[in-house]
């Protein structure tokens, strides 16, 4: 199963929470996992706060002031920094399902970091039943 995502901005964290849920409503998983990967090496996958928009942007402050997008990188592409933030936030999440429900935290929400946009963008979710493990 995929989500597909069109972002507007170099640098943008995309709450994708309600997408993953729809999909495992769709795919009758009851208990086991939801496993959640970016296909693409300038655009990660994390889990935080998703009740305060301010988090997000705090979040790619940091990151921006931590990995500025010139630093005499030596990838000719020109996306060096978007490449760095994404190795440090991570491709994937593996988030237990009990009841037909993600199992997430009061606050937590999940999301798709982009680095290095606006681009369209794919990410995929696969579902492991208990039973499978």
């Amino acid at each position: 199963m995929f989500i597909n995502l069109k972002t507007n901005s170099k640098s943008v964290m995309l709450d994708i929470t309600d997408d993953v849920r729809k999909l495992v409503r769709e795919s009758g998983v009851s208990d086991g996992f939801a496993h959640i990967f970016s296909m693409h090496t300038t655009g990660g996958i994390t889990i935080n706060e998703n009740a305060d928009p301010d988090v997000r942007k705090d979040i790619r402050e940091v990151l921006n002031n931590l990995i500025p997008w010139e630093n005499n990188y030596h990838h000719l592409e020109g996306n060096s920094a978007a490449h760095v933030k994404t190795s440090l936030v991570g491709s994937s999440e593996f988030i237990p399902i009990e009841n037909s429900n993600l199992v997430l935290g009061t606050w937590q929400g999940i999301f798709f970091c982009e680095f290095d946009g606006p681009r369209t963008r794919k990410v995929h979710v696969k579902f492991i039943r208990n039973s499978e493990l």
